[in-house]
């Protein structure tokens, strides 16, 4: 999935010199927490409502402009890479937001928050469904786990696979909603082992 289905477009701007007052009214007008600051239509910094709470008294905030506070060169992400690129971004550099770029021109913003709704809505996990955790007979595979539940009319939306080292890997598979005992029962007679069901 691509970033630019995800973030928000035509995102809220401000200007190097206008003041931090400006910027935390602007935030709060739109309930944003990040702001690209753009000067002649690039992207010259990044200011964010962290920024903002180290000059939190309002005569600390009155005559400071934003390109003494921004951030330089910040982190940016193309409109075309991946959700997982931002998600690794965020995550390795504990920052809420970054923005996104087409041609060096700003076109949107991608926080923590889209990253999290595009999780949910891959993930299906505001759908009727049905869940199986799965512990899957190695000589078999995931492909015949897989084959028996289409061949049960069972209709996958995700899979998942917990992340940390264990002989016993747990697969999540999230099914349209449907009876799951035919399922369970074929899996089970062909090796696999179904250690929970969620509906």
């Amino acid at each position: 999935m691509k970033i630019k289905n995800w973030m928000k477009k035509d995102p809220v701007t401000i200007g190097r010199t206008a003041l931090l007052q400006d910027a935390d009214k602007l935030m709060k007008k739109h309930g944003i927490r990040h702001l690209p600051v753009v000067e002649d239509g690039e992207l010259v910094g990044f200011i964010t409502e962290n920024d903002l709470r180290q000059f939190s008294f309002p005569s600390m905030v009155e005559d400071i402009p934003i390109h003494q506070v921004m951030v330089l060169n910040p982190l940016t992400v193309n409109a075309n890479a991946s959700i997982e690129t931002a998600a690794k971004l965020i995550y390795e550099f504990k920052i809420g937001g970054l923005p996104v770029l087409d041609k060096k021109r700003l076109v949107g913003i991608i926080t923590a928050s889209d990253l999290l709704s595009a999780f949910i809505e891959v993930m299906g996990l505001f759908k009727a469904s049905t869940r199986l955790d799965v512990v899957v007979n190695k000589v078999g595979g995931l492909e015949d786990v897989t084959r028996i539940i289409r061949e049960h009319k069972g209709e996958i939306i995700s899979v998942a696979i917990e992340s940390h080292a264990s002989r016993r890997k747990v697969h999540y598979l999230r099914m349209e909603k449907c009876d799951p005992e035919p399922i369970i029962e074929a899996l089970e007679a062909a090796g696999h082992t179904v250690i929970s069901v969620m509906e």
